[in-house]
């Protein structure tokens, strides 16, 4: 069974930054995609960013350029830079794991098997 534990939430201010981690047990992490979404009161879970088991990367718009996806298979640890962090960030974070690889899918949390517990990030403004 594949079990996965976000880390790194918590408070920071408007324009700070922060690291997320999760940290995966079970399964062949290698071969899983990972896929980072986010939910905010009242909101449907948003897709965030994505990396494939080569490493190849894909982000949503609202966080291009500020969030980047990244993991160390060795460690089985797939990790979430945020940068440039608005009020509009704020949500609980929860890290995902699949098998799918096609590029259109990965947005869709359907494509996800296993999901973490989430992690909340408030933006202070």
């Amino acid at each position: 069974q594949v079990q996965l534990v976000e880390s790194g939430g918590g408070l920071v201010q408007d324009g700070g930054s922060l690291r997320l981690s999760c940290a995966a047990t079970g399964g062949t992490f290698s071969t899983f995609t990972m896929g980072w979404f986010r939910q905010s009161p009242g909101s449907e879970r948003e897709f965030v960013a994505a990396i494939s088991g080569s490493g190849r990367t894909y982000s949503a718009d609202s966080v291009k350029d500020r969030f980047y996806i990244s993991r160390d298979n060795a460690q089985k640890q797939v990790y979430l830079q945020m940068n440039s962090l608005k009020s509009a960030d704020t949500a609980v974070y929860y890290c995902a794991a699949g098998f799918r690889r096609n590029a259109v899918v990965l947005p869709a949390a359907a494509a996800y098997e296993y999901w973490g517990q989430g992690t909340q990030v408030t933006v202070s403004s």
